[in-house]
Formats: structure tokens, C-alpha cells, sequence
């Protein structure tokens, strides 16, 4: 709401855009007569709420007012939104491990209510593996600066403690509850790392 509201006083028309398809996102992944998060589709709307939406609104909003209207959507803007909207989404993922039992009692499908526990850490280790593949990849291409890569890899302990603790609780209902909170701290990690080396990259341009 906050975000929104220097929108609103800035006038910037497109982060204004970008903020309403992520509150709508918001809306039918949650509220009646959509609730679509019932029907598996909470991690995509997820993806795209925080991810492109959101990040790109930020990084529109905080820019320089004076050229704010000229302010270009790179390639680096792209990327970073895409690997903060995966990182997001797999908190959401995550938090289903525990709650199956109970989604299935009241008709949500999840999609850990479709895969089972068993495929669904199959699916956490190919997102964290897919997530740090996005990183070098984006790195090569030049997207995103060496500095990001480097710091952002530094969080790879951490990705490897979300992916062994799901592979090894995903059936101890009680245990796996903390899966989403590694997912946090990843999520956390991750976000800053790149955060401090886009802010690194840019005074090393300046200099």
C-alpha cells in the first residue's frame, strides 16, 4: 500500500499498471469467486505478483524523478525480477508440504496434493537448481553483473539446506513445517546478494 501511494503522488503511470496486476493477482489467487490457489495456481500468480510486477514497479518508483519517464526496462531489471519472483514463489510451494491432509479435506488442489511429498521434493531440488542455472546464465549473457553472480553463488549453502532438509522431512508432517522458513532465508539471501551486487556494479561503473 505504501508503494502505491508514492505512485499515486509521483504520478507514475506504469508503476501504477504494474501494481494493479500484481494486486490483482493478488485477489483471484486468494478471493471469491476466483480463488484460484484452489486449482493449483497460486505459485504462477505468486511468480508474477512479486516477481516482474512488483520488482519492476520498485525499481520505476525509486529511480530518479526527474527521468523517471525515460527510465528504460533493461535486460538486468528483467532478470532480476524473474529470479525474485522464483525465489518467492517457492516459499509458497514450500508451505504445502505440511498442510496436505488438510487441503485435500477441503478441496484445494495444490499442487503437493498432486505430486505427493515425494515428488514435490523432486520439485524443490530442480527450483533451486533451476534458480542458481538462471543466475549463471543471466551472468553470461551479461544481463546481470559479475558481481551479482558472485555474491548471489555465495547463498548456495543455504539453497542446498532447503533442497536436503525437504528430500529428508517431506514425509514428517511436523518437521517439514520448517521448510518454508529455509525458503525464507534463501529468499532473504539470495534477494540481498543481488540487491548489494547490482548497488556494487553500479558504483564500479561510476568510478
Amino acid at each position: 500500500m505504501g508503494l502505491t501511494w508514492v505512485s499515486l503522488e509521483a504520478g507514475h503511470l506504469r508503476a501504477m499498471l504494474l501494481l494493479a496486476c500484481a494486486i490483482v493477482c493478488g485477489y483471484i489467487y486468494q478471493c471469491p469467486p476466483f480463488r484460484l490457489s484452489y486449482h493449483g495456481l497460486g505459485e504462477p500468480l505468486c511468480f508474477a505478483a512479486f516477481g516482474p510486477f512488483a520488482t519492476t514497479a520498485f525499481y520505476w518508483v525509486m529511480g530518479n524523478n526527474s527521468s523517471m519517464s525515460y527510465l528504460p526496462l533493461t535486460g538486468t531489471v528483467l532478470c532480476a525480477s524473474l529470479l525474485v519472483g522464483f525465489t518467492t514463489s517457492l516459499i509458497l510451494f514450500c508451505s504445502h508440504f505440511h498442510q496436505v491432509e488438510e487441503d485435500t479435506k477441503v478441496g484445494k488442489i495444490s499442487p503437493l496434493v498432486r505430486l505427493g511429498t515425494e515428488k514435490g521434493s523432486s520439485v524443490v531440488k530442480v527450483a533451486v537448481t533451476t534458480l542458481y542455472s538462471l543466475l549463471l546464465t543471466f551472468g553470461l549473457s551479461r544481463d546481470l553483473p559479475f558481481t551479482c553472480i558472485v555474491l548471489c553463488l555465495l547463498t548456495l549453502p543455504m539453497g542446498n539446506r532447503v533442497i536436503s532438509f525437504v528430500e529428508e522431512n517431506h514425509e514428517d508432517k511436523q518437521s517439514i513445517f520448517m521448510a518454508k522458513y529455509y525458503c525464507v532465508r534463501l529468499h532473504a539471501l539470495f534477494g540481498a546478494s543481488l540487491a548489494a551486487g547490482l548497488v556494487i556494479a553500479k558504483f564500479v561503473c561510476k568510478r
